[in-house]
């Protein structure tokens, strides 16, 4: 790592045993600057004695008011309008990118060449060749690298993980995941960037799908092949400036079949069309010896059936509330029952990544590298291979 990038400690002192300071450099202001801003408040004083404490050091937006009233709303030092100023900032010693998708690749890839550790939002690109070029640039640099899939830090999913990793589970048969939200079915909401391939590369499949696939990826392993089907309900929209509509050239919703390389099946489905479904991020393996269940809207559950439960009489689903002292994560937390919700997983994520700047651990294979982003990416590529052509199509890396 550059000199200039180096870690201070806390109040510039050098005693031995005292939490670093790391230095935020944040991309964007609006939901996930919230949201990671959130954390960086949260994690000194929750995942204590902290391994680092982040100084917020520089936010940056296109809009130089509302990039101005964050700044004031979070605390943090500096406010830029050019995000190559901001990396160029020696007190920036990690590069948080929460900007659109369109604006993934060319600072991260800037950010990396300048010596900064990078964190992105998912997804990491909008095509796999994107994202391969931004694997390339941090792998080069040397730097430490992860994508912003917050969902293996729910700490309910991260005990199925370590289920299956035991082998209580066996060989596992099935995975199916569905991720569904309601937000777009008016035909009249507008034409936002998400609704854009040249700025979101996708639709309901980079926005929503890529967290099943993430999650796919990391409970049961890689997929082998896909067969898919995408679909656009609403094929035009109003723009956002009121100047007529304009095309909708993204997916509203995707439904693929996927086989894995341990010769699991799985469905994986994702829609923004579905009345009623806020954030229901919702899995299930079924394995040899048990199946899991898992639902986003009831984060603080994990639903569990073992085949030999006794007596056979009153075997069934347990349902357990993941919010033990000895629960992944817990001890940082409430007494059992106390939940915890969605903005908590931001504070487990970046925990995990100081760790990894650190040298505690690697960022893999419990957080997502740029590796995982770019697997990620080339899966999603092959959805929309598989539903522009009807074929199955083989998932090669």
């Amino acid at each position: 790592m550059p000199e200039d990038v180096g870690f201070t400690t806390m109040a510039g002192a050098r005693a031995e045993g005292s939490a670093p300071e790391i230095g935020i450099g944040m991309l964007g202001y609006a939901f996930m600057g919230k949201a990671h801003s959130n954390a960086f408040k949260k994690l000194p004083y929750m995942m204590y004695p902290p391994l680092a404490v982040p100084r917020l050091a520089a936010i940056c937006g296109r809009n130089a008011a509302a990039t101005a009233e964050a700044a004031k709303r979070y605390g943090y030092e500096k406010t830029y309008s050019d995000w190559r100023e901001m990396i160029a900032d020696p007190a920036v010693q990690v590069f948080d990118n929460g900007g659109p998708n369109d604006a993934h690749a060319e600072p991260s890839i800037a950010a990396a060449a300048a010596g900064k550790h990078v964190f992105c939002e998912k997804p990491l690109a909008r095509t796999a060749a994107e994202a391969k070029s931004m694997l390339d640039a941090v792998e080069k640099a040397g730097v430490k690298h992860m994508v912003a899939f917050n969902y293996r830090f729910v700490p309910a999913i991260v005990q199925a993980r370590k289920l299956i990793e035991s082998g209580a589970l066996g060989r596992i048969f099935h995975f199916r995941a569905v991720y569904l939200q309601e937000w777009i079915i008016d035909p009249n909401f507008p034409k936002i960037w998400r609704l854009d391939a040249s700025q979101a590369g996708s639709g309901a499949l980079g926005d929503l799908g890529a967290h099943v696939i993430d999650l796919a990826r990391f409970l049961v392993g890689e997929p082998s092949r896909i067969m898919a089907m995408t679909k656009t309900f609403v094929e035009e929209r109003p723009l956002p400036d009121g100047s007529g509509k304009g095309k909708v050239d993204v997916d509203d919703a995707f439904i693929s079949l996927m086989e894995f390389q341990n010769g699991a099946i799985g469905t994986i489905e994702a829609s923004r069309f579905c009345h009623g479904r806020k954030n229901y991020n919702s899995i299930e393996i079924n394995a040899e010896h048990g199946t899991i269940r898992f639902n986003l809207e009831r984060m603080n559950e994990l639903d569990v059936f073992w085949a030999d439960d006794s007596p056979k009489e009153t075997r069934g689903f347990h349902n357990v509330l993941v919010t033990e002292s000895y629960h992944p994560y817990w001890e940082n937390w409430w007494p059992h029952g106390h939940i915890i919700g969605w903005e908590h997983t931001f504070v487990h994520e970046f925990h995990h990544f100081f760790g990894a700047i650190l040298g505690k651990w690697n960022v893999e294979p419990y957080g997502a590298s740029f590796v995982d982003g770019y697997r990620n990416a080339v899966i999603c590529d092959a959805i929309l291979a598989s539903a522009r052509s009807g074929r199955s199509v083989d998932v090669q890396y």
